[in-house]
C-alpha cells in the first residue's frame, strides 16, 4: 500500500493555493498564501509556497515524522526566469521529494487528469503548453504586445487601433469604435496618454465590450474576435501537430472565444477533468484517477 502523501501547490501571480492529499486522493488539508510569483524574487516565492503548504499541513494534523512522507509538486509562475528554476531546487525542505514546473503545466496536467494533454490558455494573454511521453512544449505566450496573440489584450488594442483609424477617416466606423473613442472624449491625445501608462490587463478590460459588440453584429467587433479566433486555432493546431492526445480551452475568455473557433478545432476540443492542483499532485507523483 502507499504510504505517501502528496502536496500539491499552485503558486500563482495572484496567490498561491496548497493541497495535501493522501494516495487514495482523499483531501487532508488545504491552505493558501500570497502571491508566489518569481517576478517578485525568489524569497517572496518561497516563503508563499511555504505558507501555504504548512497551512495545509497543520489543518491536516500532521507530525515531523509524517512530513517526511510527502511528496510535493509545485507549479510556479514565472519559473522560466533564467536561474529561477535552479534556485527553487536548491532550497531546503522537509519532504520526500519535490518537484517544480510552471502553474501552466500544472494547469496543463490537471486538465488532463495527470496524463498527456494540451491547453491553450485564453485570458489577458494567450499560451500553449503540452506534454507528451514527458516531452513538454509550449507555443506563444512571450508577452503583450509583442506576443499574446488571440487574448482579451489583443482584441483591446486591435479595437482601439480601428478607433483610431475610424477617427481620422481612414477606414468606416462602428458601434465599438465609436464607444470606445467616446471613453476618451473623442480626442487620440488623450489615447496615447491612455496608452503610455497601460498594461495588457488594462487593455483587456475593452475585450467584454468587443465580445458583446461582435455578438451583436458590429462588423469592426466581429472582424477583431475573429482575428483574435484565427489566433487560438492556430495554437491549438500547433498542439496537435505535435501529436498531443486531447486539448481544452481553459482562461477567462476560452467559452466567449470557443464559438468562433473553426468546426475543425472546436471538434478536437475536450473538456477539463480537474484544476491545476490536480495537476501538481499528478507532477508530485500520486497516480491518475
Amino acid at each position: 500500500m502507499d504510504d505517501a502523501l502528496y502536496l500539491g501547490v499552485d503558486g500563482g501571480g495572484t496567490g498561491c493555493r496548497a493541497r495535501l492529499e493522501d494516495a487514495a486522493g482523499t483531501v487532508l488539508g488545504q491552505g493558501i498564501a500570497g502571491p508566489a510569483a518569481t517576478r517578485f524574487g525568489i524569497e517572496a516565492s518561497w516563503q508563499a509556497i511555504e505558507t501555504a503548504a504548512r497551512h495545509a499541513i497543520e489543518e491536516a494534523g500532521l507530525d515531523g515524522a509524517q512530513v517526511g512522507r510527502i511528496r510535493a509538486g509545485v507549479g510556479v509562475a514565472g519559473i522560466g526566469r533564467k536561474g529561477a528554476r535552479a534556485a527553487l531546487e536548491a532550497i531546503h525542505h522537509p519532504y520526500a521529494s519535490i518537484a517544480f514546473t510552471s502553474d501552466a503545466m500544472i494547469a496543463c496536467l490537471g486538465a488532463h487528469g495527470g496524463r498527456d494533454g494540451g491547453i491553450v490558455i485564453v485570458g489577458t494573454g494567450t499560451c500553449a503548453i503540452g506534454r507528451v511521453d514527458g516531452r513538454e512544449m509550449k507555443f506563444g505566450g512571450y508577452g503583450f504586445p509583442i506576443s499574446d496573440e488571440g487574448s482579451g489584450a489583443y482584441l483591446g488594442l486591435r479595437a482601439l487601433q480601428h478607433s483610431l483609424r475610424a477617427h481620422d477617416g481612414r477606414e468606416g466606423g462602428s458601434v465599438l469604435t465609436r464607444e470606445l473613442m467616446a471613453r476618451f472624449q473623442d480626442d487620440p491625445a488623450e489615447v496615447v496618454l491612455w496608452m503610455d501608462r497601460s498594461t495588457a490587463t488594462d487593455y483587456a478590460t475593452f475585450a467584454p465590450l468587443v465580445l458583446r459588440q461582435a455578438d451583436q453584429g458590429d462588423a469592426v467587433a466581429r472582424q477583431v474576435v475573429q482575428e483574435a479566433a484565427e489566433h487560438v486555432n492556430g495554437l491549438v493546431r500547433a498542439l496537435l501537430s505535435e501529436g498531443v492526445p486531447r486539448v481544452s480551452l481553459i482562461g477567462g475568455l476560452a467559452s466567449a472565444l470557443e464559438a468562433w473557433l473553426a468546426p475543425d478545432v472546436r471538434r478536437r476540443l475536450s473538456p477539463t477533468l480537474g484544476d491545476a492542483i490536480k495537476g501538481a499532485l499528478a507532477l508530485a507523483g500520486r497516480a491518475p484517477d
